[in-house]
């Protein structure tokens, strides 16, 4: 099914601009989906040929603007996703949405009251050879799923000063969980379900990242299943997902960060036939994340992470944050 051609390019402001905000706006640059109308940055910041303001309430203003893409501190995601769902304008957040049960569940409320559109940031759904382990799990190739054991590091974080929001225990708590690893729970979440229990420990071992350099996270899914969940903020990039089921297993490994994707190796093990390893040339998963934000408000298809994973996510986020303080294992409210 194509897309019709007779669909206008979706006007959005692109709230922060930092590192990651930049990274957005040059993507949307080169999409035919989308029309870039404004930035937002409480800072000065100079980027050519687009327009920036300081003020949020401005862009919501605007009848340019029919969609906001939020690259803020995640404190601020709650009110903002709310603020925009008031004026009628689409959002595309970035992870987290939010950093309680209760708060996504009011942004996820104001938008579904509103009738816009809510999309978030979790763009390893969107990268080629996750997509066909999420399609063999869906098949019953892999048999019933048992285990997800998954890892996202990296060290881009070191060359942040230290007032950066991103390295604030506010703003970031239990440190790699909010930077990497909450895309590994949103994974495990779209394979293996809701959450009902999680055990973390996070360490501040080799940085200065006074909020936690070093996460190992221990899920247990209500279907029985597990997920170990690794996530560093002071080493050399890497990326694995491997998920184990009685038939088979399949484990993805990246070959670079997502932001400069160099491609996937893709290995899969089914009982009775030879192992197959696949190689993935490089996509733009970001990109494609944000074009289905454009297709779902267009109402050509579903926005593909459905919303009641998108809560079970921060649910079992909040329950990593909790577990990390107190060192014990904590129940995911559902």
């Amino acid at each position: 099914m194509l897309r019709p051609i007779d669909v206008p390019p979706l006007g959005v402001a692109v709230v922060g601009l930092g590192w990651w905000g930049r990274t957005i706006v040059s993507l949307l640059r080169g999409s035919k989906k989308f029309r870039l109308e404004m930035g937002v940055d409480v800072q000065a910041v100079d980027l050519p040929g687009l327009q920036i303001t300081k003020s949020y309430d401005e862009a919501l203003a605007s009848r340019a603007v029919d969609a906001v893409i939020l690259c803020t501190p995640h404190t601020q995601h709650t009110e903002q996703i709310v603020q925009a769902a008031s004026k009628m304008k689409h959002v595309f957040c970035e992870k987290p949405l939010s950093l309680s049960r209760a708060a996504v569940l009011r942004a996820v409320h104001e938008c579904t009251r509103n009738g816009v559109k809510l999309a978030v940031g979790h763009e390893k759904r969107f990268e080629p050879p996750i997509q066909e382990v999420f399609r063999m799990a869906k098949a019953g190739e892999l048999g019933n799923l048992l285990q997800i054991e998954a890892n996202f590091s990296q060290d881009k974080f070191l060359s942040l000063p230290p007032d950066n929001w991103r390295l604030s225990g506010k703003e970031a708590p239990a440190g790699p969980m909010t930077a990497t690893g909450i895309h590994l729970l949103d994974l495990s979440i779209g394979l293996l379900g809701p959450a009902d229990l999680v055990w973390a420990s996070c360490s501040q071992l080799g940085s200065q990242l006074t909020n936690g350099d070093t996460l190992g996270v221990m899920v247990r899914h209500k279907s029985g299943a597990n997920a170990l969940i690794s996530a560093i903020l002071a080493t050399p990039f890497d990326g694995r997902f491997a998920v184990y089921g009685s038939k088979g297993w399949a484990e993805v490994r990246d070959k670079a960060h997502p932001e400069a994707p160099e491609g996937w190796t893709l290995t899969v093990s089914k009982r009775g036939e030879p192992k197959q390893v696949r190689e993935y040339p490089p996509a733009k998963a970001v990109l494609s994340n944000l074009e289905a934000f454009a297709d779902s408000v267009s109402g050509f298809k579903p926005y593909p992470v459905p919303q009641d994973q998108m809560i079970a996510n921060v649910s079992a986020l909040e329950a990593v944050f909790a577990s990390a303080k107190t060192g014990r294992a904590e129940a995911v409210e559902n």
